[in-house]
């Protein structure tokens, strides 16, 4: 359990937020979510003391043990991967090291075998004798083979050290446990697996995440930054995001039409509370649900980007064919005999081999050439492309950002590119930053202008989510639901996919394809067993 009472933090003369009361209890799970710079990571940082509030108190219970999901991937390179997993219990690990320091002197004393007798009782209380086995099952569990679980972690690339510390944070039931970002580097099958493990967590579970479907998985509440206050809401993020949207509309609402408003939203409580999902936080969820009132409900400030891509022609019955198509890389076949023939309307989602996939792009955004292999686009085709990597569009770059956005605008009038800049979330004297100084996140936000004004009919997004938060993602995500045309895409958020994909098209370590006419859900459960 954890208890907030009036905190508050300002930081760098700006506050963040105040007066936060809050109480976090065993047994739930709770989604910290938040425009990006809200704080959400400060907040967690709050909370396991790492950080100390301007104002007021974070009181946990002495006897509780807490743990968190380690952001330095190089603290631990000199240890062994079992070693960097039993860590999390940092006591457990103390132990087990002078137990064996003990067992290795030369001149062993009564008064030592004393102490080993102490250490060895403390040992078994806390399980010891299963620690390397717990370890093991998180490791495999998370996608680590046994083959590395005693090797070096500096040895191990970015992303087996992230599941290596993600194990630490999961070991040895931990009563308090803080996640920031714990699905990033993880495939299909270790976020499933996580999702069962933490359904299974009995302690209090707090996690900050731009994962839709793990949150709406997980989640018995939503912690929301928002007005620069923490406030606390029964439900998961869809929720949260649905009610919030039927509050906002409530009170812009006319007072004559209030009855029927404030209806329709006890209607879609009654309704969410009875939605499918994992047992055990359905349950938890439904008994919270029920014992909501109308004081209860989120009313959020947050702003939505207006995302809507509009082609200025319908496509023809040819939409795209490739055939053969090899590409090679330093070395590394990226791409082999790939041949596949998109139909009108499809919608397809490239997983597996990202830098596969990015290649794979950039062939059909002729930025680069194929080793062999041919491709076709329809003659009414027209295609927009969107790059995970986006830095030749802004580094050294000297226009602003009115000046960069009237490159691609159709229209010039100063008044027209504002509209339009304004429903993208900027503003005032933001549309004269340089935009080489723009953050990830307004980036992204102009390059999916620069697509919107193209008119295409043919889509491809490399990663199009990577550094927006999450009411930028729901807006792509709705865009492309809607968009009537073809798609081709890449991501990392699991219901961004499910929502958009009905054909996945999975790119293999070896530069083959496996071609599948299927929503994502329906791909999962054919590849898990694999």
């Amino acid at each position: 359990m954890i208890t907030v009472n009036n905190v508050s933090l300002t930081f760098g003369g700006q506050k963040l937020f105040s007066g936060a009361d809050l109480k976090f209890l065993p047994g739930n799970c709770y989604g910290i979510i938040g425009a990006n710079g809200a704080g959400k990571s400060t907040f967690l940082r709050i909370l396991s003391g790492e950080l100390e509030p301007t104002t007021g108190t974070v009181v946990i219970p002495a006897n509780e043990r807490l743990s968190t999901l380690k952001q330095d991937q190089f603290k631990y390179d000199a240890f062994s991967v079992m070693d960097t997993v039993i860590m999390g219990n940092q006591r457990l690990y103390d132990i087990m090291k002078e137990k064996d320091a003990l067992y290795a002197k030369e001149d062993f004393t009564d008064a030592d075998g004393e102490k080993a007798a102490e250490l060895e009782g403390e040992f078994a209380e806390m399980d010891g004798w299963n620690a390397e086995s717990d370890a093991a099952s998180l490791l495999t569990g998370l996608g680590l083979p046994a083959d590395i679980h005693y090797s070096i972690m500096g040895d191990l690339p970015a992303g087996e050290k992230f599941k290596v510390l993600l194990a630490q944070a999961l070991f040895g039931h931990p009563d308090i446990l803080l996640l920031d970002e714990p699905t990033n580097n993880l495939d299909n099958r270790s976020v499933a697996w996580l999702e069962d493990f933490l359904m299974e967590f009995t302690g209090t579970l707090i996690v900050v995440s731009h994962d839709r479907w793990f949150l709406n998985n997980i989640c018995t509440h939503i912690v929301d930054i928002d007005y620069n206050q923490v406030k606390m809401y029964v439900g998961n993020y869809d929720f949260w995001y649905e009610s919030s949207k039927m509050m906002q509309s409530l009170m812009n609402d006319q007072k004559k039409r209030r009855e029927d408003k404030i209806k329709e939203l006890q209607a879609f409580i009654q309704r969410f509370s009875s939605n499918k999902s994992k047992a055990k936080q359905a349950t938890s969820r439904r008994k919270l649900l029920d014992q909501l009132t109308m004081e209860q409900m989120p009313a959020s400030s947050r702003k939505y980007p207006w995302v809507c891509f509009t082609p200025d022609r319908e496509a023809g019955k040819d939409i795209l064919s490739v055939d053969g198509l090899c590409y090679s890389q330093d070395g590394m076949q990226l791409l082999k005999d790939v041949s596949f023939v998109v139909t009108k309307g499809q919608k397809i989602a490239l997983v597996g081999n990202e830098q596969g996939a990015t290649a794979l792009f950039r062939i059909l955004a002729e930025e680069i050439q194929p080793t062999s292999g041919t491709f076709k686009f329809g003659v009414t085709i027209s295609t927009s492309y969107f790059p995970k990597d986006n830095s030749k569009f802004f580094d050294g770059c000297d226009l602003t950002m009115m000046q960069w956005f009237a490159q691609y605008s159709p229209e010039q009038l100063e008044t027209y590119m504002r509209g339009f800049l304004g429903r993208m979330l900027f503003s005032g004297d933001d549309v004269y930053k340089p935009v080489s100084v723009l953050s990830g996140g307004e980036k992204v936000r102009c390059m999916l202008s620069r697509m919107m004004l193209s008119g295409a009919n043919f889509l491809m997004l490399d990663q199009p989510t990577n550094h927006l938060d999450l009411e930028s993602i729901t807006a792509v995500n709705n865009a492309l639901i809607n968009f009537p045309g073809n798609v081709i895409f890449t991501c990392q958020d699991h219901q961004f996919i499910t929502t958009v994909a009905d054909r996945i098209l999975e790119i293999h370590d070896d530069g083959t394809i496996s071609d599948y006419y299927c929503n994502y859900e329906d791909y999962i459960a054919k590849t898990m067993t694999r």
